[in-house]
């Protein structure tokens, strides 16, 4: 991605993002999430040596049904799709406070991660996450910006999140690279 392409990609991610998490395991087995959406099942695994704060409160929504009906509201072909604040009618879901962010724990924005959604202030996220659709150094920790935190990969269903980012889109309101047809969460759950 070109210097030019760069700081607008990241103030496209800037603008209007927030995140979730949940509860970690504790039986010392990888905690495992299945997303079952209109397009197919994704299902991710996290990292809560490396993310506690995040993963617990990922999981935590998970756990109270909140992402059941959202959609993923954001999608940016080779760059990211994004989800967990929106349901079909574009209306905002309610969320719990902002957590602490830890972007930097030493994971990667590469393809296939995933990371929280935040505004232009460090600690705002609440609920809404982003998938990599590729390897996007430049939202990690640094010296430019404080980075956005890694939590989970997907360990299954890379291909649904190809089908995903090659959905057509448009705008919604204010809101843009919205897809036409909503791409709908059915259920999330742990594995």
């Amino acid at each position: 991605m070109n210097r030019l392409i760069k700081p607008f990609m990241h103030a496209l991610i800037a603008v209007g993002l927030l995140t979730g998490a949940a509860q970690a395991d504790n039986t010392g087995d990888a905690t495992m999430v299945v997303m079952e959406t209109s397009h197919g099942d994704i299902t991710l695994e996290f990292f809560p040596d490396e993310a506690p704060i995040t993963v617990e409160n990922f999981l935590r929504y998970v756990d109270d049904g909140f992402f059941d009906g959202t959609i993923f509201h954001r999608v940016i072909p080779g760059f990211v799709i994004q989800g967990g604040g929106f349901d079909a009618d574009m209306q905002q879901q309610q969320t719990r406070d902002p957590i602490k962010n830890e972007a930097d724990n030493g994971l990667k924005n590469e393809r296939g991660m995933l990371s929280m959604a935040r505004t232009q202030q460090v600690d705002s996220a609440t609920s809404q996450f982003f998938i990599n659709l590729a390897d996007n150094a430049f939202l990690d920790h640094g010296e430019r910006d404080f980075g956005y935190a890694v939590f989970a990969r997907v360990s299954e269903g890379m291909d649904v999140i190809d089908r995903i980012a090659a959905q057509p889109t448009g705008s919604h309101g204010m809101h843009r690279d919205v897809p036409t047809e909503p791409i709908v969460v059915h259920k999330a759950y742990r594995k």
